[in-house]
């Protein structure tokens, strides 16, 4: 489902989304995991929410700024229920709803002006289960937590220690690194990266890469940046 108040930039989503996936695979290099198939548009959060409870659609492509309601009001009046996994779109993005965006669960946040890879690479991402932020945005969301640490306010890492390998990781990661980058500069296998990474999930408490940079922040956890 696309919801965004700007009626040709649904149509061009619509265009780019009627594109075959073996077509995408061939001229963009990413593999979507089936064909697509737009079942509403909404051009205001109100829209958006009455719609995405009558659809029940399998991915939502939001527009932050929309009339009336916004893409997060959208979201919080959603609530859990029916829990659409979420790609956030945005032109520009202050810290402040970055942060909103990461509580509300949004599973994918990409700014209007990326290219259309990586937009099929955030729809393919977010559509198999998994998480996408680009790599300047997570070093926004890092700073946006760094104060609650410098403040007092962050709760301190309650015991939970850190090899320096698992530091290393956790810099790349928060650094927006893939884990084929992250094998490569430390010299281990792509295994190797993400047998610290379920280490690191279990040992803060995070599901996902994202949530694994900000809890890490909060945590009072080191990170070489």
């Amino acid at each position: 489902m696309l919801a965004d108040d700007e009626s040709l930039f649904r149509a061009s989503l619509r265009q780019l989304l009627s594109v075959p996936a073996a077509t995408i695979k061939d001229v963009y290099g990413v593999d979507v995991p089936a064909e697509f198939d737009v079942v509403g548009e909404a051009a205001s959060g109100e829209d958006t929410v009455q719609l995405v409870r009558a659809l029940r659609p399998d991915l939502l492509l939001l527009d932050l700024a929309m009339p009336r309601m916004s893409g997060l009001e959208a979201l919080r009046e959603l609530g859990s229920s029916p829990a659409v996994p979420t790609i956030l779109l945005s032109g520009l993005i202050d810290l402040t709803h970055l942060l909103s965006a990461v509580r509300l669960g949004v599973r994918g946040l990409i700014l209007k002006h990326s290219t259309t890879e990586l937009l099929f690479e955030a729809i393919s991402r977010v559509v198999g289960g998994g998480y996408w932020l680009e790599s300047s945005l997570m070093s926004d969301l890092l700073t946006a937590v760094r104060p609650l640490i410098e403040s007092g306010h962050a709760a301190r890492s309650q015991g939970i220690a850190l090899t320096p390998r698992e530091r290393q990781v956790l810099t790349l990661v928060a650094a927006g690194y893939a884990n084929k980058e992250i094998a490569r500069t430390c010299e281990v296998s792509e295994e190797t990266i993400k047998h610290h990474l379920t280490r690191m999930f279990d040992k803060v408490g995070a599901s996902n890469r994202v949530e694994l940079a900000t809890k890490a922040a909060q945590l009072g956890l080191h990170l070489g940046l």
